[in-house]
């Protein structure tokens, strides 16, 4: 198993520093937010992803890929009705393949919970059908490049489309295109009704990436869940892939939960 963690956990730092301290604390990999290298990332251009990579190999660390695709420009929308803007929305996800790509990223996790939501009077049949259109027409760019989309089951308290595992795979056939694949994550996961082991089994097919935290928002090992099913629920369907820590509480500091959290997944990775 490889282990990686989100570049926005290191809330004020620059990148450099950022990957340097990824590497000395033991990580393979870092994950990246686009916002956090540019305010508007469809100003982030290949070459600068290219700095990025070649920052990251100084270090000894892969990118993996991106995530918190649609945080900025925030209007963007997968679901809306809006052709127009679900058409700038298709644009811009392409232009972030083509970053990640760049980045030697192969993973671009796909949650952005408000940017899909579904408004009053949308039905879900056609709401599904639209984001399914949407993201073939992603896919068919991502997968030119080496890039795999992975659709982010979200809790219920984020978002009202794609809150289970299931009802993502679902949407994920509906596609019906390889580089449109699953992404799991134990906070998402333990807003369902099903166990978590349970959801990584019978999602097995199409899991391409993997979260690590805890509904307390904090990185894995900080809070309540046991990881030990988890893992060997990812063991049991052959998961070989990045294991990323991704945390939405950043206190007490980048170094306290990037080196707890590894030491965490270490032990229980065994």
């Amino acid at each position: 198993m490889k282990f990686a963690i989100c570049n926005e956990t290191y809330q004020s730092w620059d990148f450099e520093r950022t990957c340097a301290h990824i590497a000395a604390t033991g990580y393979d990999g870092v994950e990246i937010a686009p916002f956090t290298l540019k305010n508007d990332p469809r100003e982030l251009t290949e070459a600068e992803a290219g700095t990025c990579a070649a920052v990251a190999r100084r270090e000894g660390i892969e990118i993996v890929g991106l995530h918190w695709l649609l945080v900025k420009p925030a209007w963007l929308h997968l679901t809306t009705e809006d052709d127009l803007l679900r058409g700038d929305t298709v644009k811009f996800a392409t232009h972030l393949a083509r970053i990640c790509a760049a980045m030697g990223g192969t993973i671009m996790v796909w949650g952005s919970p408000k940017q899909r939501n579904l408004a009053e009077g949308w039905t879900y049949e056609d709401a599904a059908k639209r984001a399914a259109d949407a993201l073939r027409q992603i896919s068919e760019t991502a997968a030119d490049l080496g890039v795999t989309l992975a659709m982010e089951p979200l809790g219920r308290k984020e978002t009202n489309f794609l809150n289970t595992a299931a009802e993502t795979v679902r949407l994920i056939k509906q596609v019906d295109h390889p580089s449109c694949q699953l992404h799991l994550d134990v906070k998402a996961m333990s807003d369902e009704e099903t166990p978590i082991p349970q959801i990584i089994a019978e999602s097995k097919e199409h899991v391409v990436h993997f979260h690590a935290n805890d509904p307390n928002l904090r990185g894995p090992g900080f809070g309540e869940v046991r990881y030990e099913p988890i893992v060997e629920a990812l063991h049991g369907i052959g998961y070989d892939r990045y294991v990323s820590v991704e945390v939405f509480d950043y206190t007490p500091d980048p170094e306290t939960i990037a080196t707890e959290s590894l030491a965490y997944l270490k032990r229980v990775f065994g």
